[in-house]
């Protein structure tokens, strides 16, 4: 007959509580300040700044008030480091690779990008509506820093050689207008998230073809792109839906009157 294993014996109290008395692993300088930054990034993206507390930071790090000050001399330096970082993540969901149509590539872009934004939903309001406490010319400078990150990732997209004055005025104008449809939207959640992304990518070829048609050079450039458009992609519906627009009664008349007059 087969002889059984005998099983452990069971821990005596002094064991257990020797077992729960283990002391955790110390996290070294790095890990413990990107341990606060990580914990203080959550904080401020689920709460307005104001609303956070270096006493609130410590306590969801599982670290002593002190401890947080002997790595950052105060809830400005955490917040502006914890933008630095929300910043970084934010301009990087811009990156797409250059494959396929221009417009789907975008319609991707902004589909990271409003996820980015509802999941960070009070700290991206408190943010770019300002008026908060923890505001400060480093702040501020973060915040610019993230729309020219934004811009240069945009204009990558296109592919100009040169981008002109007017070109980059309008993708700057376009990243606001991304901002503030956003900071609606999370107020008001009118329409799905999906019905946004689409939106904000049919304004910005809008945008596109109006500076196009002063500048010979960038139609040209666009025109090549565009002939890779498809029926089902943003731009594609977008000039479905225009082409129903023009079939309503006495507007195709008055537009057809109007670019001919």
């Amino acid at each position: 007959m087969a002889s059984r294993t005998p099983s452990a014996a069971p821990k005596s109290e002094e064991q257990r509580s020797g077992a729960e008395r283990a002391p955790r692993r110390r996290l070294s300088v790095d890990e413990r300040r990107e341990q606060l930054i990580a914990v203080a990034l959550e904080l401020f993206s689920a709460h307005p700044p104001d609303e956070v507390s270096i006493d609130d930071i410590a306590a969801a790090a599982g670290a002593s008030r002190p401890l947080v000050y002997h790595y950052f001399p105060g809830k400005q330096a955490l917040y502006e480091e914890s933008l630095r970082r929300a910043g970084k993540e934010l301009a990087g969901r811009f990156e797409e690779p250059a494959d396929g149509p221009l417009s789907e590539r975008l319609y991707r872009v902004m589909g990271r990008y409003l996820e980015y934004v509802e999941s960070h939903a009070a700290g991206f309001t408190a943010l770019l509506r300002g008026g908060s406490v923890v505001s400060s010319p480093g702040a501020d400078a973060v915040i610019d820093q993230v729309r020219r990150a934004a811009g240069e990732q945009i204009l990558l997209h296109l592919a100009v050689p040169d981008p002109s004055p007017a070109l980059r005025r309008t993708v700057r104008a376009w990243i606001a207008n991304a901002e503030i449809s956003s900071l609606d939207w999370l107020g008001e959640r009118a329409v799905p998230r999906e019905e946004l992304q689409l939106q904000l990518v049919q304004e910005l070829v809008v945008s596109l073809a109006v500076t196009a048609a002063r500048e010979p050079a960038l139609a040209a450039h666009l025109a090549e792109y565009w002939a890779t458009e498809t029926p089902e992609g943003p731009t594609g519906r977008l000039l479905h839906d225009f082409t129903a627009l023009l079939a309503t009664p006495g507007l195709g008349d008055t537009l057809l009157r109007l670019a001919t007059g």
